[in-house]
């Protein structure tokens, strides 16, 4: 749902800045948390977003992106308590958080356009619509061309607006990526599909609860993914990703909600898109473009997750283009990558790890599922997720967590329990 600001934003270029210090490019969380930051530290900024269109999402943050991006606790949506891994045979382990804290459920339909009223409240002025082109010239600022989508008010026309730098956070395909870098130059990516449905009046405990997420390991929903049903409140996101061509992601989306027992349920909307699994190389042109968020790769493999990344990538890309601004060294663009993978880079490298062994056959899914039990896994995998980091604390517990690893890739499926 579109907020009232939004959808009336100003049409009028006429008291704009003839050249802004930097346009945003995406009004996601990425985009939105960088136009906010540096608005607020009195940079002219232009956000640009065509505000018509719901990202996928199943929509989980660690509880800290409140306190850390200080996130008002009405966005939430659900929050969840545990998490249930379901093997393609149908064993299920319950992964419960326990006091440790809890995954916070948004709704991208409204978290979104909250994220893009807190910039504008800032000072970012804003346009709905899309980028069309840029045109650079050796000594200039940028040049944009910018149109009007069907979400803008009335009047808002075509405009061309100049910008010292650009910031690119308008998603996995790109069009500051397509427009200012190599075509070469793009993430791997997977396509996600779900359907946000109403949550039943009493829906059935032994299929879904509204305090836990599913996620669901099996070839046939997903050869080379997996499926989700997560708890929204009123609503739930059931769906599915994959990178194999010809997987009928749809099928795979109802197969989801027959076994949640929510195929009766209404249908609120349907949602699909591409969803990058690996961080690009390269992340600036070296000059006066930077991209960040889902256009530079920033979801985590295996799990999927991005919001947390997208939001931290967002503070990080406006310090460097604030520094870039007030020094004229256009090489602050580069620390962006290099001090967010110093951060995440070890998550990311052994979550794709995780996806490349144990997401590669039914075999392997089951044998996943099976570690998942075991009470060190929970524990470790927990305080990695809800931290951010991988934690160093109790050396035994990973060493007892490698070896058990070790022990479900040697023995053979038929002779586990």
């Amino acid at each position: 749902m579109q907020t009232d600001s939004e959808t009336t934003a100003a049409a009028s270029t006429a008291h704009w800045p003839a050249i802004f210090d930097v346009a945003v490019i995406g009004g996601g969380p990425s985009g939105a948390i960088a136009a906010e930051w540096l608005a607020a530290r009195g940079r002219t900024v232009l956000l640009v977003d065509p505000g018509d269109r719901i990202k996928p999402c199943g929509g989980a943050i660690p509880c800290r992106t409140l306190e850390d991006f200080a996130i008002t606790p009405d966005m939430l949506v659900a929050r969840a308590h545990a998490a249930r891994i379901i093997a393609p045979s149908g064993k299920a382990v319950e992964m419960r958080i326990g006091t440790a804290g809890y995954v916070g459920m948004v709704d991208r339909a409204s978290f979104d356009p909250y994220l893009r009223d807190r910039a504008a409240a800032a000072g970012a002025l804003r346009y709905t619509g899309r980028l069309e082109a840029i045109t650079e010239r050796a000594g200039e600022p940028l040049a944009l061309t910018l149109s009007p989508s069907r979400k803008a008010a009335p009047g808002c026309g075509p405009a061309e607006v100049k910008a010292r730098l650009v910031i690119g956070a308008d998603g996995a395909n790109s069009a500051v990526r397509r427009l200012m870098f190599s075509p070469a130059d793009k993430p791997r990516y997977v396509f996600a599909y779900h359907e946000i449905i109403e949550t039943p009046a009493v829906p059935d405990p032994t299929t879904f609860k509204a305090d836990r997420c599913d996620v669901i390991y099996d070839g046939r929903i997903s050869p080379d993914f997996y499926g989700w049903v997560f708890p929204h409140g009123g609503q739930v996101s059931v769906g599915c990703g994959s990178g194999i061509k010809g997987h009928d992601l749809r099928r795979a989306t109802g197969a989801l909600r027959e076994a949640a027992g929510l195929d009766t349920a209404r249908t609120i909307r349907r949602e699909g898109a591409p969803l990058p699994l690996k961080p690009m190389g390269r992340w600036d042109n070296g000059r006066n473009v930077l991209l960040i968020g889902d256009a530079a790769g920033t979801v985590a493999p295996s799990s999927g997750e991005g919001i947390y990344y997208a939001l931290q990538g967002g503070l990080l890309a406006a310090e460097a283009v604030d520094d870039c601004l007030r020094t004229g060294r256009t090489a602050a663009l580069k620390t962006v990558r290099k001090r967010f993978m110093k951060a995440h880079g070890r998550v990311f490298l052994i979550l794709g790890i995780l996806q490349a062994v144990w997401y590669r056959s039914d075999r392997m899914r089951e044998k996943f599922v099976t570690m998942c039990a075991d009470p060190d896994v929970q524990r470790l995998t927990w305080e990695s997720y809800l931290e951010k980091r991988i934690t160093r604390r109790d050396p035994l517990a990973h060493l007892r967590v490698f070896l058990r690893d070790l022990k479900q890739l040697l023995t053979p499926a038929a002779r586990q329990k």
